[in-house]
């Protein structure tokens, strides 16, 4: 059974930093291109970032370039993702998400597995 844990979320002030991360288990790690999306309240989900099977050639939504970073440590089997600089619209619900195809991880229809999500909240 796969298991995608997320832990990190919380309340910060505008221009404060959050580190999430998801532990994986149940799938071979290193096969899996590795994400994040989020859903805000009231609004569509949306993809944030992802980061290939060998931790190379990251990409991101426009609005979260120089702000977010995404790592990963297949020895481990997690994913990072550290945010700096949040603003009041980066408050939502985090999903971390794995996916076979790293090419189609930028559609929900290209992920395989989700986690149950880390709810972010920044303050004005």
């Amino acid at each position: 059974q796969v298991q995608l844990v997320e832990s990190g979320g919380g309340l910060v002030q505008a221009g404060g930093s959050l580190r999430l991360s998801c532990v994986a288990s149940g799938l071979t790690f290193g096969n899996y291109g590795m994400g994040w999306y989020r859903q805000a309240p009231g609004k569509e989900r949306e993809f944030v970032v992802a980061i290939s099977y060998s931790g190379s050639t990251p990409y991101y939504t426009n609005s979260v370039k120089g702000r977010f970073t995404i790592s990963r440590d297949n020895a481990k089997k997690t994913v990072y993702l550290e945010m700096n600089n949040l603003q009041p619209e980066d408050t939502a619900v985090y999903y971390c998400v794995a996916a076979e195809d790293y090419g189609l991880m930028a559609y929900d229809y290209g992920i395989n597995y989700w986690g149950k999500g880390t709810l972010v909240t920044v303050s004005s």
